[in-house]
């Protein structure tokens, strides 16, 4: 076992290719899951919203589970308990299941709060100058939303990318797994764990700067909306 900090342990698993390809795997782990649960996410945020309660009921419910529960939880549940009801997944499809569930939930809230943000009379001068609901949706509603949806989106995202370390327990091969077979393997706990949290804070920071320019993009396009009718015809004037 070493003994005190190992300088060169530590600079040789910086490019370790074990390690980066866990890197590899969490970040496309964390790119399908947003994926999926944003397609997820915004079918609840529509059923939550729905007049109609067969629709709301379920979506109220099934995010009042999920946000309850905590993630490491439901992993479990669907990598262990799903096969004694016949149902046996991978280690990745029960990974992926899981982020993709878990977050579809929040997502629903974040695209709910950022539809709901938008003011009624928006709505009622799209309709005024002949805009069917879906295109109230698509050209009026939803690019004001995307201005408050984007930052808290971005934010889930940051927060996504060190959440897939949760899947470790079910031996999902990503950054963290690899990190604690290494440590067993090696015995050097303090010098790859600083070199895991490293590669986290370098995937956080880079994401920090595409949400940036995104957010920047988003705040051009209505910045100057300031009533129904100057968002409107904005729109008009861009089709």
């Amino acid at each position: 076992m070493s003994q005190g900090w190992n300088w060169s342990g530590f600079l040789d698993y910086l490019l370790n290719p074990y390690i980066l390809s866990g890197a590899v795997t969490t970040l496309w782990l964390t790119l399908a899951a947003i994926a999926g649960g944003l397609v997820v996410g915004c079918a609840l945020a529509l059923a939550r919203l729905s007049s109609h309660n067969w629709l709301a009921a379920p979506a109220h419910f099934y995010i009042w589970v999920f946000r309850g529960t905590p993630l490491l939880v439901q992993l479990i549940i669907i990598y262990t308990g799903l096969p004694q009801l016949g149902l046996k997944l991978s280690v990745i499809e029960s990974a992926l299941l899981g982020l993709i569930l878990n977050e579809a939930a929040y997502l629903a809230e974040i695209v709910r709060g950022g539809i709901q943000s938008v003011p009624v009379g928006q709505t009622n001068a799209a309709r005024a100058v002949g805009f069917s609901h879906a295109q109230t949706m698509r050209y009026i509603v939803m690019p004001q939303a995307m201005r408050l949806i984007i930052p808290t989106l971005g934010n889930s995202i940051n927060g996504l990318l060190k959440t897939t370390s949760i899947t470790s327990v079910i031996s999902m091969e990503e950054l963290l797994r690899r990190t604690q077979v290494l440590i067993q393997e090696k015995f050097m706990v303090l010098e790859l764990f600083l070199v895991a949290a490293i590669y986290y804070l370098l995937m956080t920071t880079a994401w920090d700067f595409v949400q940036r320019r995104i957010e920047r993009h988003y705040g051009r396009a209505y910045g100057n909306a300031s009533t129904p009718v100057v968002a409107v015809d904005a729109v008009l004037e861009q089709r």
